[in-house]
């Protein structure tokens, strides 16, 4: 859950002051600043991601698509952590890195499912199902998706949208597959 305190009663520390602190981390964190965007900060990463990796898959197909998820990954647990130690915040609604990490992740098995109908870009139709169905996935967090954000500090803001991913990417990438007008 967004916003949570890490402990009861504690002050967020001040927006301005953490990213003097830890600059990188923040840019990270926030994905250039997507994360300050209201309402819905979690939404605009996710959609902010579909563009970018709508020119991975163009260039790089699903293998590229597994190299931005992983990149999104590997830096986003730190900064995520970061952050959100800086903040004084379980899981700060700025912190977008990891809607972009599963937000990849889902259009990355759906990549890999139609590679051989779409070897290199992703069809419009799918990109748009991948987005909703991985926002569907993050925000309602079926039981193990959920029971990953208890992992401590960045693994545990970044872990439960990867799952999110992966399950929202495998029902888009199975109806892409089966409905022929959803490739």
């Amino acid at each position: 859950m967004k916003d949570r305190p890490e402990e009861a009663g504690t002050q967020a520390e001040p927006l301005g002051s953490v990213a003097r602190k830890a600059p990188v981390a923040t840019l990270v964190a926030t994905f250039f600043g997507v994360g300050f965007l209201r309402p819905a900060s979690g939404t605009w990463g996710s959609l902010a991601t579909l563009p970018v990796a709508w020119l991975v898959a163009r260039a790089a197909g699903a293998p590229g698509l597994f190299l931005m998820a992983a990149l999104a990954t590997g830096a986003g647990i730190p900064a995520a952590g970061r952050f959100a130690a800086l903040r004084r915040r379980g899981d700060p609604s700025q912190v977008v890195i990891d809607e972009v990490a599963g937000q990849t992740v889902t259009l990355c098995v759906v990549a890999f499912a139609l590679a051989r109908l779409h070897p290199i870009a992703l069809p419009l139709s799918s990109t748009f199902t991948a987005f909703f169905l991985f926002r569907l996935f993050d925000v309602w967090k079926p039981g193990p998706v959920r029971r990953l954000e208890a992992l401590p500090g960045g693994l545990g803001i970044v872990a439960d949208d990867l799952l999110a991913g992966l399950f929202a990417g495998l029902v888009a990438g199975a109806g892409a597959l089966a409905l022929p007008f959803a490739r």
